[in-house]
């Protein structure tokens, strides 16, 4: 990853007149406050630049700034996935949902004889089939639940951090890790969630 040329402008300026507050950095460029915000936000988040309140922003060394980043985009999904909580079509809606408060789970993966993942149950689909007048202990998962290939999942040798970003995208709390087999079928092999990615990043942290 490297700086686009308005950055390394911005970084020069800093480094020669820091600490110096983003409305001076943008009057020395000729732009607007406003349109040097997303620049200003990466490079601090990047670790390039600190700003201070009252202060203005100020340079922070040589040292790498993509440091962080770097490791966060090298943790693997593989390294802290969950295991998997599957059941099949057959399986009604009641035991489903006592399938979810025993394992403490949000969404159950709906598998064949042979793991392959055939769809998806949330705890939203549940919670809409119960309060309505069906007979939950009858209805099948497979009727309600959501089927490839209208779902999201993720890879075993995939970056935690590109998996997250498809969460953000997706508005979901976690996803399938899959792997794909001769058929051309995809195997469930792991879970992955919000709390996956939360406690890979804290040890990250912790780490440093």
């Amino acid at each position: 990853m490297q700086l686009n040329e308005r950055q390394e402008k911005i970084v020069e300026i800093v480094k020669e007149h820091g600490p110096i507050t983003g409305e001076k950095v943008a009057e020395k460029l000729n732009l607007t406050r406003a349109s040097l915000r997303p620049d200003l936000a990466f490079l601090t988040q990047i670790g390039l630049l600190e700003a201070r309140p009252r202060v203005g922003y100020y340079y922070k060394g040589e040292q790498n700034p993509f440091g962080l980043y770097e490791q966060m985009n090298e943790l693997k999904v593989a390294d802290y996935q969950s295991a998997p909580v599957t059941v099949d079509e057959s399986t009604s809606v009641y035991n489903g949902i006592v399938t979810m408060f025993v394992e403490d789970v949000g969404t159950l993966f709906v598998v064949n004889d042979q793991q392959e993942l055939e769809g998806i149950s949330s705890r939203k689909d549940m919670l809409k089939i119960a309060i309505g007048k069906a007979d939950i202990n009858q209805l099948p998962i497979g009727v309600i639940m959501t089927r490839m290939p209208n779902i999201v999942v993720a890879y075993e040798e995939e970056s935690l951090w590109d998996v997250a970003n498809r969460m953000i995208q997706h508005q979901i709390d976690g996803m399938p890790v899959v792997r794909k087999t001769e058929n051309g079928r995809l195997k469930v092999v792991g879970r992955v969630t919000k709390t996956n990615v939360t406690k890979a990043f804290v040890a990250l942290r912790n780490q440093e």
